[in-house]
């Protein structure tokens, strides 16, 4: 393991572990994520928007904006293209929609090429 975790923020203790998304101190027992630090008051959530600036969240539906290349699939997804019920993710890259798209299948999208509707 070359993964170095950061002490504790309440004991300084070294020896911390990672259970899911928590980072744990097993001296002092206390509880954090990994970038937010030790208060999450000063955890700024990052808002995801669309092609023309429009807030995105879980469940909305968008329009794809452009033709974009499936591979895998001889199609692709024409433009004006419906997608319902998308899911906010930090996927590869900077890919950041999670979807399923009538006649391809799930994938991820790109929030540039998206417009919520």
């Amino acid at each position: 393991m070359t993964e170095s975790l950061p002490p504790c923020p309440a004991c300084s203790s070294a020896y911390t572990y990672e259970m899911g998304s928590l980072l744990i101190c097993p001296e002092c027992a206390h509880e954090w994520t990994s970038g937010l630090g030790s208060d999450p008051a000063n955890a700024q959530e990052t808002v995801i928007t669309d092609s023309v600036g429009n807030v995105l969240a879980d469940g909305d539906t968008v329009t794809v904006i452009k033709s974009l290349k499936v591979k895998g699939s001889a199609t692709g997804i024409k433009a004006g293209t419906k997608v319902r019920n998308i899911r906010l993710v930090n996927g590869v890259g900077d890919h950041d929609i999670d979807c399923k798209v009538d006649g391809i299948g799930p994938l991820q999208l790109k929030s540039s090429v998206v417009k919520k509707i």
